[in-house]
């Protein structure tokens, strides 16, 4: 390093000394500080807007509309390689949502591209120059864009971060995130201290972009010539060094031996590559000539004039499911709908089953051409004809699946016809699939009417062998027709079902955890004893279904219509029902805790013993709800409608006043310190109660 020279001038001027106040503190020290300011700038920039976009959405009088896709495809983006679980569908959220968390998405985004702008045009960033410190090259210049991009970009960020990342991916600790997070930060400071045994140590970034990081009061000559900076003017991981000569470089010769190398290794590629590209052209061409030549002599083996018997024709059928050819697989599926022969019929379900999964779009093309055509033609003289080649599709299919259970990932079967016609309608083919692994499988706007899938998995674990990771397997229901399908012990959890018809469906103890069920329809439907944590249910109905002891902790059912449900016992506590219908429901003793019923319809409901301690009742309607037992404390009841609402047992109905109660205080609500103040419609004889019962009223004496 090049000695410092400060001029003299006899004391009297203090120039000189001016770059010493600057250096009170360390350059090291004030450069950690400023990348500590960019990154709480950057972190800031994305926190804000996204709190204030979950507050937000919070509210429940907002109107909501889907999430942005741009939010949806970042969401994954960032979820996949972290192995986080993925919101899967779009969901819905309050409109000022969408554009909060788009600017939480933008402005990181855009504040990076100023700094790094910044850095490159001036050498500093805004607390770079806050702390006096500036990035230069080996002249003493501003380093440039491209610099930059491989300061900052690569050298900084991509490298260390990718190390950390591969460590933590393939290691024991995965997916365990704040490790992750440890060990990036080790990584980035290890970076940034460079290699120990250097004589003047430099970061790995500054390195690579050929960067020096100084005092932004000193001057700076990358070449060794005299310069007007102290050593403490340099960072001690940026001290400045000689532009190397051509004495102090690499052999040229070395050079010109690595670009040889490299080129020679590149052709070699390029010509093996070609080589296997031809020879696998040439190995699937013969293949296909030879598969055309026995497809052609199997053709003439099926042909009932060449005189050939029942069973030779059996045999060439056989033989065609053997065949890796996708016009044999179109053959026998058309000879399905054509053959009259039973024993030749069972053979060629028997060729298609043997073919696997590459039978499935043949099979649904054919399928869905006879639904169609059972549709327009009616009750013709062809109608029982055609059902019963339908009825050969949907067997076929029903037999790939339960065999190949497990390896179904990604088997489209969108709009298949499985199941009845009609509601009500007794179907002459039941899909049964109990049991089986349908993990992965496409079902949407599928008929699946009255089949059964009791203990049937729609999802598994993905390669990494973790649950609720980016990689899990999960089957797509939306749309589909269900109605008195049978769910029971199915595992449904985080499946696709929106807009789904599960009418009369049968889901008792079914895991429907984090399940997307939006707008679905679930009326009528048995969910007893169902697990429905999270999942979300806005718009759904589920009019007269039964959800005794089910579990809906924490779920979203934000607008749903709940008239005459059973949800005896049910689990409701922290869910969203903002906006819920629950006229004329059974919710005794259920658990409804820190829920959200802003907005809600209770009228008419039957909530005796129910637990809403906490609960946001604020404008529910509890017009001539029993709330007898029921524990309010708490609760938020501001502007909730108490007109013929049931607190206590002298409020009972004139038919019920001969039964006597060993102990009438045990049937009153639990009241006490809750805010009746902004309650509307209370009565003389509510109030005195409530005033009795601890209350808060501002006419309670």
């Amino acid at each position: 390093m090049a000695n410092p020279i400060i001029g003299r001038s006899n004391g009297q001027s203090s120039r000189p000394k001016e770059p010493k106040k600057a250096n009170i503190t360390p350059l090291p020290t004030r450069r950690f500080v400023a990348w500590t300011v960019e990154i709480t700038l950057f972190i800031a920039s994305s926190l804000v807007p996204y709190g204030l976009g979950v507050y937000v959405n919070s509210r429940s009088d907002i109107h909501r509309v889907p999430l942005n896709p741009v939010l949806v495809v970042t969401e994954k983006a960032i979820a996949r390689p972290l192995a986080l679980p993925v919101s899967y569908g779009i969901r819905n959220v309050a409109w000022p949502t969408n554009i909060l968390w788009t600017l939480a998405l933008l402005l990181p985004t855009s504040l990076t591209a100023w700094q790094l702008y910044l850095l490159a045009k001036t050498g500093s960033t805004i607390p770079k120059r806050w702390f006096g410190i500036r990035v230069v090259n080996a002249e003493g210049k501003v380093p440039g864009l491209s610099a930059i991009i491989v300061r900052e970009g690569l050298g900084r960020w991509t490298v260390p971060v990718s190390a950390a990342y591969l460590l933590w991916r393939y290691s024991f600790v995965f997916p365990n995130l704040a490790l992750f997070t440890s060990l990036t930060m080790l990584m980035i400071l290890a970076e940034a201290k460079g290699w120990p045994a250097q004589k003047h140590r430099r970061s790995f970034h500054d390195q690579l972009a050929g960067t020096y990081t100084i005092d932004a009061t000193s001057t700076f000559s990358g070449t060794g010539e005299q310069s007007t900076i102290n050593e403490d003017d340099v960072d001690s991981s940026s001290t400045q060094q000689p532009t190397p000569t051509r004495s102090q470089g690499t052999n040229p010769n070395l050079g010109l031996f690595l670009v040889g190398l490299t080129s020679m290794i590149a052709v070699l590629s390029t010509l093996i590559g070609t080589q296997i590209y031809i020879q696998t052209q040439e190995t699937q061409r013969r293949s296909e000539q030879t598969n055309s030549q026995k497809f052609i002599e199997l053709i003439k083996a099926l042909n009932p004039n060449n005189g050939v018997t029942n069973e030779d024709r059996q045999r060439a059928v056989l033989a065609l499911g053997s065949i890796d050819d996708q016009q044999s697989i179109k053959l026998l599926v058309d000879l399905l709908v054509k053959e009259t022969d039973p024993k030749t019929l069972d053979t060629i379900q028997q060729a298609l089953t043997n073919t696997g999964f590459k039978a499935i779009p043949e099979l649904n093309r054919m399928n869905q051409f006879l639904a169609g055509e059972l549709e327009s033609m009616g009750k013709s003289p062809n109608w029982e004809l055609r059902q019963n080649q339908l009825i050969l599709t949907q067997q076929v299919i029903n037999k790939i699946l339960a065999i190949y259970s497990g390896k179904i990932n990604n088997i489209d079967l969108s709009n298949a016809q499985l199941g009845s016609q009609g509601s009500g309608e007794k179907s002459l083919f039941n899909l049964v699939l109990n049991n089986v692994d349908l993990s992965g499988i496409v079902l949407k706007s599928a008929n699946l009417n009255q089949a059964n899938f009791q203990g049937s998995r729609f999802r598994s674990v993905g390669e990494d062998g973790r649950w609720d990771t980016y990689d899990d397997i999960i089957a797509d229901l939306s749309n589909a027709q269900l109605k008195q399908a049978n769910f029971s012990n199915a595992n449904l959890s985080r499946v696709l079902m929106n807009r789904s018809d599960l009418s009369r469906a049968t889901l008792n103890k079914a895991n429907l955890a984090y399940t997307r069920l939006l707008s679905a329809n679930l009326s009528s439907a048995q969910l007893v004893g169902a697990d429905l944590r999270n999942a979300v249910l806005e718009n759904a109905s589920l009019t007269s279904a039964d959800l005794s002891d089910a579990n809906l902790t924490e779920a979203n059912l934000y607008a749903a219509h709940l008239a005459r449900v059973s949800a005896i016992g049910t689990q409701l506590a922290y869910a969203n029902l903002t906006k819920t219908d629950w006229q004329g429901a059974d919710l005794s003793e259920a658990y409804l805790d820190y829920a959200n019923l802003s907005n809600a319809n209770l009228s008419v409901t039957r909530l005796t013993g129910a637990s809403l301690r906490s609960a946001n009742l604020e404008n529910a309607n509890l017009r001539n709800a029993d709330l007898s037992r029921a524990d309010l404390r708490e609760a938020n009841v501001a502007g909730a409608d108490f007109q013929g609402t049931i607190l206590f047992v002298g409020k009972q109905s004139p038919a019920d006043q001969f039964v006597e109660t060993p102990d009438l205080g045990s049937q009153n609500a639990s009241v006490k310190g809750v805010d009746f103040s902004q309650a509307k419609n209370l009565d003389p004889q509510q109030l005195a109660f409530i005033c009795t019962q601890g209350g808060l009223h501002s006419r309670c004496p």
